[in-house]
């Protein structure tokens, strides 16, 4: 089986590329375990790319969360991007798209992880 997801690390940012067509319960304990080593390991700015991912559940969401607050509590940036329309409507239901950031695309997550490092003044 391929993994559900791949982790490319940048100067930046970590980027988090959901492989699977489900962001649910069968990929999200490993998604967050991930993320909680990422950030004993430093990071502090993380993209999650959901471009492949139709479906996402509430434990897809929990992952979200953890990735957004882990960043937040580490000064650091959380983007997500790629979002179908089915995932997109569940974070507007759920009321996430008020406190997460979301860029159309990767291009613009990067510039938005780029601008708030150069604001808080970490752009070496």
């Amino acid at each position: 089986m391929n993994e559900p997801f791949n982790v490319e690390r940048n100067d930046r940012y970590t980027l988090i590329r959901i492989r699977a067509e489900k962001l649910d319960s069968s990929i999200s304990p490993a998604l967050k375990s991930e993320l909680v080593v990422m950030n004993a390991d430093g990071v502090r700015n993380i993209i999650i790319d959901l471009t492949d991912s139709r479906y996402c559940d509430s434990s897809g969401l929990s992952a979200i969360l953890v990735a957004n607050r882990l960043c937040k509590n580490a000064n650091g940036t959380f983007v997500i991007t790629g979002l179908q329309d089915a995932v997109r409507k569940l974070i507007s239901i759920s009321q996430l798209d008020s406190i997460l950031n979301i860029s159309t695309d990767l291009t613009a997550a990067i510039d938005t992880v780029v601008e708030e490092e150069v604001e808080r003044g970490n752009s070496e």
